[in-house]
């Protein structure tokens, strides 16, 4: 008698084969979270440099406020933080050519970027201060206090909360973008 051989895979074969495939699937979904993560980080750093640029701009554009003492420019007293509520209203809304004075146009922009800053940033927090050290060597990180001195440059510091990750605090890290205002 004659025995017919049969040819095709075994069932461990086939196993083998479905668990490397699973484990490729699982590394694929893994990747395309990474990237989803990334790119909308790198998205909330382009918005946060636009926003502190406009915010310069805004500053530069009003040279009434940016001459007055620290203690009395307005644009110095901005630390406006997401979490605390909405922010204060202008008293004037200065648009299409609105009368506004240099205080209220000051007002003005401070509010419309708190409230973008509230919009668009998660747990979003903007301060602007003369600061000689943005970076804090201790904690290996930015630093939202600010050492004033009249010699020390004018800056915006934005900074927001990233989505927490598996094993992170629930608050997640904090991303940080710093300028320096020109002048």
């Amino acid at each position: 008698m004659q025995r017919c051989g049969a040819e095709g895979f075994t069932l461990v074969e086939v196993l083998v084969a479905m668990f490397i495939l699973a484990v490729g699937a699982v590394g694929a979904a893994a990747t395309q979270s990474t990237v989803a993560r990334l790119r909308e980080q790198a998205a909330l750093e382009s918005e946060a440099v636009q926003l502190a640029a406009s915010l310069s701009a805004r500053m530069l554009a009003n040279p009434a406020q940016m001459a007055l003492p620290d203690a009395a420019n307005p644009y110095l007293q901005l630390d406006y933080d997401a979490d605390d509520g909405d922010p204060d209203a202008a008293p004037v809304q200065c648009f299409d050519g609105a009368d506004c004075d240099p205080a209220s146009l000051a007002r003005f922009d401070l509010y419309e970027t708190a409230r973008l800053v509230q919009r668009a940033f998660p747990g979003g927090r903007i301060a602007v201060c003369r600061d000689a050290a943005v970076w804090n060597p201790a904690m290996q990180a930015p630093d939202w206090e600010c050492v004033s001195s009249a010699q020390a440059p004018i800056v915006i510091k934005l900074g927001w909360r990233m989505h927490a990750r598996q094993g992170q605090p629930a608050a997640g890290a904090l991303a940080f973008v710093t300028m320096a205002v020109p002048g």
